[in-house]
């Protein structure tokens, strides 16, 4: 486990690294466009603008030689500090994130639970020989929403729940001045305006996990301890359940740990099309505003949470299927 944790923290740097110098090969001053733009909204170009940035590239540690800033970087990130953000000053980007996580983890970890729940449950029945006869004709609408893109999906609902019919908001978070709180008002409004990106991302999401889990359950059902199970003359349900789910549900389980790790990523382009204040709307808006501090921020927070997902999972796997161990014979 130890050596599995250095690698862990090996990946964990070289993407942090990525994630320093990528943003800065466009060659972009962001200190500069950010000022100028500002300027702009007046009308005009302010005289001083050179003088202020150089005073906020000092301030961001931008004036520094490319080496010197990237151990400051190192050293920040180690310390979970991500600096100030360039877009949003004087916010640091710790708040910006933290206030954008809540609600990518409830959207995006309600939905990806849901979508393995139904679609690995469907999944298993349609590969089942005794499974209701009216199964089968799930299986073509299931892969044709999974062949449809997320925010695809989610422009068509929009049209025709939020536009046409008019059942649903179409943008945001919550209603236009309404005050947070953990009130039944605003818990509901929330909610309200969560069911159209929420059943975007399941409708395209059931059909993946449905195709997957059919695959492995035939697969399963060959095993020669399947057939040694229907020779015994056990129930049909214990079958399914404990000799073919259980068992096919392996694979299943590692996409899973790989999808909650990339939670954080959020439906990007869900996200941006349905005004939703999570970390994706917050990545589109920092790679626009080409916010370098902000997106290492996202960017770093992402890797982590997938790198201790892909951890957790491999320290779980021998709990899961007793024929993984990690011992030497």
């Amino acid at each position: 486990m130890a050596k599995r944790f250095g690698v862990f923290l090996v990946i964990v740097w070289l993407a942090a690294t990525l994630n320093f110098f990528l943003p800065r090969l466009s060659g972009m001053d962001p200190v500069r466009q950010k000022l100028l733009a500002q300027a702009q909204l007046g009308g005009y170009v302010q005289t001083g603008i050179e003088a202020m940035v150089k005073e906020y590239e000092q301030r961001f540690g931008l004036n520094k030689p490319l080496w010197r800033q990237y151990l400051n970087y190192l050293s920040d990130v180690s310390r979970l500090n991500f600096n100030y953000s360039i877009a949003n000053y004087p916010r640091t980007v710790n708040e910006i994130i933290a206030e954008a996580i809540p609600w990518t983890v409830g959207l995006l970890g309600t939905t990806t639970l849901l979508s393995f729940s139904i679609g690995t449950f469907l999944g298993a029945l349609l590969a089942w020989p005794r499974a209701p006869r009216w199964m089968r004709y799930l299986m073509p609408p299931l892969w044709a929403l999974h062949a449809i893109p997320f925010f695809l999906c989610g422009l068509i609902l929009m049209y025709l729940l939020a536009f046409q019919i008019k059942l649903l908001p179409m943008f945001g978070g919550y209603s236009a001045g309404a005050f947070p709180g953990l009130t039944v008002e605003f818990v509901g409004d929330v909610l309200k305006h969560a069911i159209l990106p929420a059943l975007s991302i399941v409708l395209v999401a059931l059909g993946g996990w449905a195709l997957a889990m059919r695959g492995m359950m035939v697969t399963t059902q060959g095993e020669d301890y399947v057939t040694f199970a229907e020779a015994k003359g056990l129930k049909s349900l214990t079958i399914f359940l404990r000799y073919c789910v259980r068992n096919a549900i392996l694979p299943q389980t590692t996409a899973l740990a790989l999808a909650l790790g990339q939670i954080l990523s959020g439906a990007v382009l869900v996200e941006v099309i349905f005004g939703y204040p999570g970390v994706g709307t917050l990545l589109f808006l920092a790679i626009r505003e080409n916010d370098h501090f902000l997106i290492q921020g996202i960017v770093f927070t992402v890797i982590v949470a997938l790198g201790l997902a892909t951890l957790i999972l491999d320290a779980i796997y021998p709990l899961l299927d007793p024929r993984i161990t990690y011992r030497r014979s």
